[in-house]
């Protein structure tokens, strides 16, 4: 195993572990009677990116997408 993968594979499994974690810290979507009549878009939806939930959903995005990229580097390096 060179130094590259090795690196590559440290990084994968810290992406997986921090992609595990902040799915599983994301609320549910609770979407009853308020979300048909446009409940839904209060001031706390308009200002989500900037919310718990907003920070959780963008390190969801970025370890999902180190994680993919790290995955595929592995599979090129390997071959």
């Amino acid at each position: 195993m060179t130094v590259l993968q090795g690196i590559a594979s440290g990084l994968l499994v810290i992406s997986s572990l921090v992609l595990i974690a902040t799915i599983l810290l994301q609320p549910g979507e609770k979407a009853g009677l308020g979300a048909i009549a446009g409940g839904a878009e209060t001031f706390f939806g308009k200002n989500k990116a900037r919310s718990f939930e907003g920070k959780l959903a963008m390190a969801t995005k970025v370890s999902a997408g180190v994680f993919t990229l790290m995955a595929l580097l592995l599979v090129l390096l390997a071959s």
